[in-house]
């Protein structure tokens, strides 16, 4: 008996406190740092759990980009004044409101600017523009709470001498700001030249390769910027690192020199006769150059073929191969 009654009175105390419990989860708690846009600071963005007066006005907040510190104890009375009366300090002694700013540094205006003035060029992109200021370029801090916090009215830019020359405004708490740069955007192209110095004769190779990016305008009009062209072929001259490449710095490598002897190759009615010569000019694979043979002291024109072997021409297919060269 003296049990069923304990349990009875242990329900009946449950019941009594839940109501106390369920007020103290909707109680509202009071943030111990507060993020905000606006200019006011609100009851809601001081509590979880504001409710209906979220909206009510506590504070002014601090200038753009800055924090400051508010006693917890006058939040509290502040909030209670304003209607929410369960409002507390929840063990803090000071809250700090941080309101935001829309941080615009030097290389963030350097985006902002190419960007605008590869949207006026159609074969621009925003990374092929070197841009240098007139003078030091100030840290802009704008309203995030602006559609545009960085405005730019009038652009004004020669692609010929690079000089560009903006105004604009930035959004502040108090309305917009004029704000001018000024400065040189040079327009870049992204060339193939060399890692290393290539020697004359030296076969370039794709890892010989590097792209740099060089101003435009000082960039040679037949400079390569695809250099699967000349992949394989054989350079011309000495050839410098780090210069623009161009496709007449190439030429198909060497395989037979002047005053080498080499084979030549006879294709008479379906034989192969081969005898002793010697190259009178240099060539390449497919270069038709007089050859002199060591037995007959006659010369003859034959294609190269391959290192030391060439092919003698007939007279009708060197008639053939001339026409050739000459189209």
């Amino acid at each position: 008996m003296m049990k069923s009654v304990l349990t009875l009175l242990y329900v009946l105390i449950v019941q009594a406190l839940l109501p106390f419990a369920a007020m103290a989860d909707q109680r509202p708690h009071l943030r111990s740092e507060v993020h905000t846009l606006s200019g006011i600071v609100t009851v809601g963005d001081f509590y979880v759990g504001a409710g209906e007066f979220a909206e009510v006005p506590l504070f002014r907040s601090p200038d753009l980009g800055t924090s400051g510190n508010v006693p917890a104890s006058m939040v509290a009375e502040r909030a209670r004044q304003a209607g929410l009366i369960m409002a507390g300090t929840d063990g803090l002694r000071q809250v700090v409101v941080h309101r935001r700013a829309e941080v615009f540094d030097r290389q963030r205006l350097i985006d902002l600017i190419t960007g605008e003035l590869a949207q006026r060029e159609a074969s621009l992109t925003p990374d092929l523009i070197e841009m240098t200021f007139d003078r030091p370029v100030e840290t802009l801090e704008a309203n995030p709470a602006d559609a545009q916090p960085v405005r730019f009215d009038q652009v004004l830019w020669s692609r010929t001498t690079g000089r560009f020359s903006i105004t604009g405004t930035v959004a502040t708490e108090s309305g917009r700001r004029p704000i001018s740069f000024s400065g040189r955007a040079q327009e870049l192209m992204e060339v193939a030249t060399l890692a290393q110095p290539l020697q004359r004769g030296s076969i370039l190779k794709e890892e010989d390769i590097v792209f740099t990016r060089l101003p435009r305008n000082a960039v040679p009009s037949r400079a390569l910027t695809d250099p699967a062209e000349v992949v394989g072929l054989a350079a011309r001259n000495p050839l410098r690192a780090n210069t623009p490449l161009s496709r007449t710095d190439f030429a198909k490598p060497i395989l037979i020199e002047r005053g080498e002897n080499v084979t030549i190759t006879y294709e008479i009615a379906g034989m192969k006769l081969t005898t002793r010569g010697r190259a009178m000019d240099d060539g390449a694979v497919g270069d038709l150059i007089d050859i002199k043979n060591l037995e007959s002291r006659r010369f003859v024109p034959a294609m190269v073929v391959s290192r030391g072997q060439v092919v003698a021409q007939p007279a009708s297919a060197r008639v053939a191969r001339l026409q050739e060269q000459t189209q």
